[in-house]
């Protein structure tokens, strides 16, 4: 599958509609982003069950806010609504599967628990 642009208009419904989502903040002036693109292509060509969204920090300036963004590249993973990750830096090929594979393998009802348990701490 190949990556999609994302922005505030199409990020809630992507996030809401589906279980895996990697959001790669970007600019085209970045040298690190334009050498993490293709990695982050062949990610999504290998992983046809996860979207994978470019947000382009320039024309999404409000995205790039709300996620507090200060350093491109910069990758965001949501697993059923949750992010789970976030991270600047442009990451190998090796080290991108090893996260997709991690991501997959979570305990998302452990997960759940864990928030709501913090949620009850704080109320």
């Amino acid at each position: 599958m190949a990556t999609i642009e994302i922005t505030s208009e199409n990020f809630e419904e992507v996030v809401r509609n589906n279980p895996l989502v990697l959001l790669d903040f970007w600019a085209e002036w970045c040298g690190p982003c334009r050498s993490f693109g293709p990695v982050f292509e062949r990610a999504s060509d290998a992983h046809p069950d996860a979207v994978f969204g470019k947000i382009d920090t320039e024309a999404q300036p409000e995205l790039a806010a709300q996620f507090g963004v200060r350093s491109i590249p910069m990758l965001v993973v949501f697993r059923d609504q949750i992010g789970v990750f976030g991270q600047p830096g442009a990451l190998p090929a090796p080290a991108l599967e090893d996260l997709i594979t991690q991501v997959k393998g979570l305990d998302m009802d452990e997960i759940r628990r864990k928030i709501a348990a913090r949620k009850a701490g704080e109320a």
